[in-house]
């Protein structure tokens, strides 16, 4: 939730209210009366301090009942989060409540940084989100086209200079919001992993393929022309193996293929609109000779331009690509071409074709043409090239490790691989990289999933040759814990021809993964020894760079929100040193999620507080689930997140550091983060019953029904929080107002420690800071009394008592100490904007939550009506969306 000025967020939620509680009467008296009934009791609990009564009111409904109020409280929290977006964007381009560059700019030159600095570091700058398919994003696709339209309605709305169409506005408002009422919330079917690639084609078509070159454009009007492409967009979605079977060689190129659609079909419609604007006579503009050779490239194939070179030439143009839409999609171009042409090989050729015209019209109309339709498509070429994301592949090191044991064995090159020591499959494996003999053999047999994953590398080998070197990005490994781990992906490469031992020379750079707080504190060890090797040092002098991902959610979830906090803070601090100290770049790639727990919160503030001279410029992120549609899902809303990202890594990167940690706080801090990973990791993994407890206090089963995702919610099929994936854990607590992974340990982690250095810490120290505001915005989102509710589900009072008994004791110590620390008597308190955004739809919210417990007692205890099933699945849903980021 963000902290746009209540007035407008709260004059736009009752807007779109209204018009939805006037739908629903219309249709459905007695529904509407049961839902404003609900709403008020939900109301008065949290303004007038009233309780008690809304959980009788609602455990006595029927399914049908209950699923006419689940879907009503939904739809009206889907229609707040456009109301809000929508005001988010309006005071974006007043100027309120955004990061803006000419703000960095201002900041920076108080420091005597000037924006020749800026442009210096942005030519060797790399800011990447990454879009991946984690399963958090609980909305189906008609319903984010819902909430796109009734965003940008409400921004139509909000102008001043809507005057006359307000009428037509307000009938498209109602219509919007009619429609989301009669929308089915739930899917119908897991999604498969091409329907995961289609949602995240569909929002980088939507808003990020005239989001980026229009950003690009405001930021050269500040700083100069021929501003390098720093900022590029990256992909998980297709190419995200771990713990995913159903993503395979074929997915991977389909997934590129669709991406390549995309991009060349928005080319080929600006190629066509330049057309037709582009009407200037040769004989009133004379063209030089470049423009009058690609003019006349096709022959004399349209008539009707005769005398217009630049529509002859863009004709050209695009029937080029026309035929490049054609080779790398399969498929025939939307519009077909006027003239067969052959297809280009490579961006740089339509980059080639088009800055020609370019040159011509400012040779001929100076600067008319500086900015505009045909600079912006030259700048998305740059950015997009023909693959429009590069996508990365991700496999656990469990699975490399099986295949690269059988593949020897087959080949008669080691019985055993998997009974070797560490020093041994190293000496092993750099053996097979040194020559081309392969491993692989057509006529040998092997695992399904060695069949997998060899058809995995040679579909990559082929996407490479077929959509270009950009179209794929890294290889990561995650659970990397040694040098083996890192070697063995090489090996598989070779096998397809992307590791060539003669350079050696590698197509795909290996990166790991580090994700539990032992495999970050073990990380810098493990990287020394991997940039020791022979093989990874002679791939690093051609470009010594080198990227590390860095793992939120697991760490977290392995070990506390605190302790994962500074734990990565930590690591990539000293991840970077090492890097230094061999001569390599470091370049790290922070694997956020849209929770606290999962490192959510705010992009800037959490860019800022990253150790002093770490970023320098470079940077990738991962944006998953919710998080996509809520900062991408329309072209303002992704230019404002996009820049505050840039400005983030610009303002990290170049600003002096406020303050730098001393050896005796980051000692201090050492001794707190382990205080608290004790604390956790007693009640999470030492405390007998916690999984039967947890198993029974959240949806956590129910969540396996809701089809978000391909993906499995576990690693394995066993009741263990070990083998739970982070995702569900932390969108369970989330459903049950819990939120147990963005706080706990805090409190019994600093209850001893000096309160006068923790004060010290939140006022100048931005690491501390960003953490306690981050989880400040848990606590407040967090309802223990539903909490305690949730809990009631445990049959065993014994264990029931014992463990929400600790963590209320836990929560109590933790906000006591937070105010403590911030000086405040309430939660929030410093923000009240925020605390009024959030306290303005937590009545909407908590029906919701008591439903949904309702709800599973009854399905627990073994009632079988379908409604009642899908009214308990749309609770899970709703709550999500009103929470934004519980995912």
């Amino acid at each position: 939730m963000s902290a746009t000025p209540p007035g407008d967020v709260r004059s736009a939620t009752q807007e779109v209210g209204a018009l939805l509680g006037q739908i629903i009467r219309e249709e459905d008296p007695a529904a509407f009366a049961r839902i404003e009934a609900v709403r008020r009791l939900a109301v008065a609990r949290h303004f007038q301090g009233a309780a008690g009564e809304l959980p009788a009111l609602l455990d006595g409904l029927s399914a049908d009942e209950a699923f006419k109020v689940v879907h009503g409280f939904a739809c009206f929290l889907q229609a707040a989060n456009a109301a809000e977006d929508a005001m988010q964007v309006r005071c974006a381009s007043l100027g309120e409540d955004a990061v803006r560059l000419d703000d960095v700019l201002a900041r920076l030159s108080e420091a005597g940084i000037d924006k020749d600095q800026v442009r210096a570091l942005l030519e060797e700058s790399l800011v990447v989100p990454v879009f991946t398919a984690h399963p958090s994003e609980v909305r189906r696709r008609s319903v984010l086209e819902h909430a796109r339209v009734l965003r940008e309605t409400l921004q139509a709305l909000a102008r001043p200079d809507c005057g006359p169409g307000e009428a037509a506005l307000s009938e498209a408002l109602l219509r919007e919001v009619a429609l989301l009422w009669g929308t089915r919330l739930l899917r119908s079917a897991r999604p498969s992993p091409l329907d995961e690639v289609e949602n995240a084609v569909a929002v980088m078509r939507t808003s990020l393929l005239s989001a980026v070159p229009q950003l690009y454009e405001a930021w050269e009007r500040r700083l100069g022309a021929g501003l390098a492409s720093f900022l590029r967009l990256g992909s998980w979605v297709g190419g995200d193996r771990d713990g995913n079977p159903y993503v395979t060689g074929e997915v991977l190129l389909r997934a590129l293929a669709r991406q390549a659609e995309a991009v060349l079909g928005h080319y080929l419609e600006e190629v066509r609109r330049l057309g037709v604007s582009l009407s200037l006579s040769e004989d009133l503009a004379p063209p030089p000779p470049e423009l009058t050779a690609l003019a006349e490239s096709l022959g004399d194939v349209l008539a009707t331009s005769a005398g217009e070179p630049y529509r002859r030439a863009l004709t050209a143009v695009y029937a080029r690509l026309a035929a490049t839409f054609q080779a790398l999609t399969g498929r025939a171009p939307p519009r077909p071409a006027a003239a067969a042409a052959r297809a280009y090989a490579a961006p740089d050729e339509l980059i080639a074709d088009l800055e020609i015209l370019q040159a011509s019209l400012l040779k001929t109309h100076a600067q008319a043409f500086a900015h505009g339709p045909l600079p912006n498509l030259i700048r998305a070429v740059r950015v997009f090239g023909f693959h429009l994301a590069s996508l990365d592949l991700r496999q656990n090191a469990a699975v490399h490790e099986r295949v690269v044991a059988e593949l020897l064995a087959e080949a008669g090159a080691c019985r055993d691989y998997l009974a070797l020591d560490e020093r041994g499959r190293q000496r092993l494996l750099l053996e097979e990289l040194s020559h081309r003999r392969p491993l692989f053999s057509p006529l040998a047999r092997y695992s399904e999933e060695t069949l997998r994953e060899h058809a995995v590398f040679k579909a990559a080998a082929d996407a490479r040759a077929r959509f270009g070197a950009e179209a794929l990005g890294a290889y990561i490994v995650s659970n990397a814990g040694s040098v083996s781990d890192l070697l063995e992906p090489y090996v598989l490469m070779k096998e397809v021809g992307l590791f060539d031992p003669g350079g050696p020379s590698a197509a795909l750079r290996v990166e790991p993964l580090f994700e539990t707080i032992t495999d970050l504190r073990a990380a810098p060890e493990v990287l020394a020894a991997y940039l020791e090797t022979q093989a990874v040092a002679s791939l690093l002098r051609a470009e010594p760079r080198q990227e590390v991902m860095i793992g939120y959610s697991d760490s977290s979830k392995d070990g506390s929100y605190l302790t994962s906090s500074w734990q990565l803070h930590r690591t990539s601090a000293a991840l970077s040193a090492l890097a230094d100290a061999k001569g390599v770049r470091l370049q790290l790639f922070h694997g956020r999620g849209g929770a606290v727990g999962r490192g959510g919160g705010s992009s800037f503030e959490a860019i800022l507080a990253q150790p002093p001279g770490v970023l320098r410029g470079r940077m990738r992120l991962t944006e998953q689930g919710e998080v996509i549609a809520n900062k991408y899902g329309d072209a303002a809303l992704a230019r404002r997140s996009l820049e505050a990202l840039a400005c983030g890594v610009i303002s990290a990167s170049l600003k002096p550091a406020a303050r730098d940690t001393p050896a005796a706080d980051a000692e201090a801090m050492d001794a707190i983060a382990e205080a608290s990973r004790q604390a956790y990791r007693a009640l999470v993994y030492e405390t007998e019953g916690f999984a039967d407890f947890f198993f029974a206090a959240t949806p956590i089963a129910e969540l396996g029904e809701l089809n978000i995702a391909s993906r499995p919610v576990s690693r394995q099929a066993t009741r263990t929080i070990e083998g739970l994936r982070a995702i569900p854990w932390v969108f369970s607590w989330s459903q049950a107002r819990v939120m147990l992974p963005g706080w706990y340990g805090f409190g019994a982690a600093t209850a001893q420690a000096d309160l006068a250095r923790l004060k010290a810490w939140w006022a100048e120290w931005p690491f501390f800071r960003a953490t306690l505001r981050n989880m400040e915005m848990v606590l407040a989102k967090a309802d223990l009394a539903i909490g305690a509710r949730y809990a009631d589900l445990v049959p065993d009072a014994d264990l029931r008592d014992h463990v929400f008994g600790r963590i209320r004791g836990e929560w109590d110590r933790t906000v006591d100490r937070l105010l403590q620390i911030t000086g405040q008597s309430q939660l929030l308190e410093r923000e009240p904007q925020l605390a009024e955004a959030i306290k303005g739809r937590l009545p909407y919210i908590d029906p919701l939550n008591h439903l949904q417990i309702e709800l599973i007692r009854r399905r627990r205890a073994g009632e079988e009506d379908p409604k009642l099933k899908e009214a308990l699945l749309m609770t899970l849903n709703g709550i999500a969306s009103g929470l934004r980021n519980s995912g």
